[in-house]
């Protein structure tokens, strides 16, 4: 019984663990990300305008990534965060799948696989997550 129990906590443990390093890996990136859009830093202006969308895109991306960042790292809203969750993961295929529709692969296919790896850990950081965020 108390082999049972010890095996419990450690598995909660390394699950809270697990969720809380995915997001906050998630969290950080996409925010990089959003914050470089809206400052049009680095390459943020090429990556939009060769695939054809007008400049002004990086304002509503930067936004709706800072939003949907906050609703995931911060506590309660669990219906919030639902939405959050899924508009990161519409967000990084959909940007997979502009890049793949305008043949704008990047070097070793970076400007694709990118976003499909945001996707992923979005998703993994949805299904880790603790009874208290859930819906």
């Amino acid at each position: 019984m108390k082999k049972q129990i010890i095996e419990s906590i450690k598995g909660g443990i390394g699950r809270k663990a697990a969720y809380w390093t995915v997001t906050a890996f998630l969290a950080f990136s996409i925010a990089l990300s959003g914050i470089g859009q809206l400052m049009r830093y680095g390459g943020n202006v090429d990556l939009v305008t060769n695939i054809g969308f007008p400049l002004y895109v990086t304002n509503i991306l930067g936004v709706w990534k800072l939003l949907g960042v906050i609703a995931i790292v911060m506590p309660g809203f669990p219906r919030l965060k639902e939405w959050a969750y899924s508009g990161i993961f519409f967000l990084m295929t959909g940007a997979a799948l502009s890049h793949v529709f305008a043949n704008d692969y990047g070097d070793y296919g970076f400007h694709v696989i990118l976003p499909l790896v945001y996707a992923a850990l979005g998703i993994a950081s949805w299904a880790l997550r603790p009874k208290s965020r859930k819906l």
